[in-house]
């Protein structure tokens, strides 16, 4: 919701986290928190074995390269991020459609028919449900990148612990500050891809086209700061997964 409203001019703007919480939940109910959740459910088992498939096959093919372990871990999760993106793609398509629409819980169409309605208006290309595949791409290559890159490398140079609970959360706080600095680093991408995804200001009228041209259009009219709408939500929800 924040990443989709276009500053203070914007009558549908929230002013705070709290105040999304309070307004999402007076105006769509409890289920209003829950919009766009079965997209979601649908693409995480693909989601997650693409992402650690293709991570492990990467890194066996850069092996051969003679690349420092470091990059090694990096570029391979580049690599993993990029093919995940084309799998979750769609599915992001459709829910952030869902999550946009301001409407009933009760009242919005069900994934299925928003994703039917999509293909039916703009078919299944970059026009349709495959909208945004760019800022997508962008935005889970740089994050598996900085992500896979920085826990392998923190995670062997600090020593493993025998206790099993102090090793738990020697993995915990080392995944937990590689999804922040990862979430930081991508959000751009993110803000571009829900801009482009979501409602465009004036209906019938594309205004929020390409990745790096809506960043730049974001960044001309709402200044530089709007490149990190949602933050504080997004490392809620990524940190600590």
């Amino acid at each position: 919701r924040f990443q989709i409203q276009r500053g203070k001019t914007d009558p549908t703007s929230y002013k705070s986290l709290g105040d999304c919480f309070r307004t999402i939940f007076q105006r769509e109910g409890l289920l209003g928190f829950y919009k766009g959740i079965f997209p979601p459910i649908l693409a995480e088992t693909p989601k997650r074995a693409v992402k650690f498939f293709t991570f492990e096959q990467y890194k066996k093919l850069l092996g051969y390269a003679s690349l420092p372990p470091g990059l090694a871990f990096a570029v391979a999760g580049l690599g993993s991020g990029l093919t995940e993106a084309v799998v979750v793609n769609p599915f992001e398509v459709v829910k952030v459609t869902l999550q946009a629409n301001r409407n009933a819980f009760t009242e919005q169409p069900s994934s299925f028919v928003q994703a039917q309605q999509i293909i039916k208006a703009n078919g299944l290309g970059l026009q349709g449900l495959n909208k945004g595949l760019t800022a997508t791409l962008g935005r889970h290559g740089v994050f598996n990148m900085v992500y896979f890159g920085f826990y392998f490398n923190v995670k062997n140079i600090l020593p493993v612990n025998k206790d099993p609970n102090l090793e738990f959360l020697r993995k915990f706080g080392i995944g937990l500050v590689s999804g922040t600095i990862a979430s930081i680093i991508n959000i751009p991408f993110d803000v571009a891809k829900s801009r482009i995804q979501g409602p465009q200001p004036v209906p019938g009228e594309i205004k929020y086209r390409t990745c790096f041209k809506t960043m730049a259009t974001v960044y001309k009219e709402e200044g530089f700061l709007a490149l990190y709408k949602g933050l504080v939500p997004k490392i809620m929800r990524l940190g600590p997964g």
